[in-house]
C-alpha cells in the first residue's frame, strides 16, 4: 500500500481550501428570517377567530328548547328521512 499517494491527495485538498482574507473581521452574523405573506396573516387571524367562537350556538339551543317545552316543535318525518338518506349516501361516496 502506498501511503505517499494519500499524503499527496491530502496536500492537494488542503491547498484548495479557500483562505480567509487577512485584516477583515467577520462581524456580521447571518440570521434566518421568515416573512409571512398578507394572505397567511389573514388566514391566521381567521383561524384564531374560529377557534375562539363557541361550538354550540346557545341562542339557537335556547330557542329549540323553548319550542320543545311549549309543544310547538314539530318535525316532518318525510323531510327527516330524506335528509338522513342524503347524508348516508354522501358518506358512502
Amino acid at each position: 500500500m502506498r501511503i505517499d499517494a494519500y499524503n499527496q491527495i491530502g496536500t492537494l485538498y488542503n491547498a484548495t481550501k479557500p483562505s480567509k482574507a487577512k485584516g477583515i473581521k467577520e462581524t456580521a452574523v447571518a440570521r434566518d428570517q421568515v416573512e409571512i405573506s398578507r394572505s397567511g396573516k389573514d388566514y391566521q387571524i381567521a383561524k384564531q377567530a374560529v377557534a375562539a367562537a363557541p361550538d354550540i350556538r346557545e341562542d339557537r339551543v335556547a330557542e329549540l328548547k323553548s319550542s320543545i317545552k311549549s309543544g310547538k316543535y314539530d318535525v316532518d318525518t318525510g323531510d327527516f328521512a330524506k335528509k338522513l338518506l342524503a347524508s348516508y349516501y354522501a358518506a358512502q361516496g
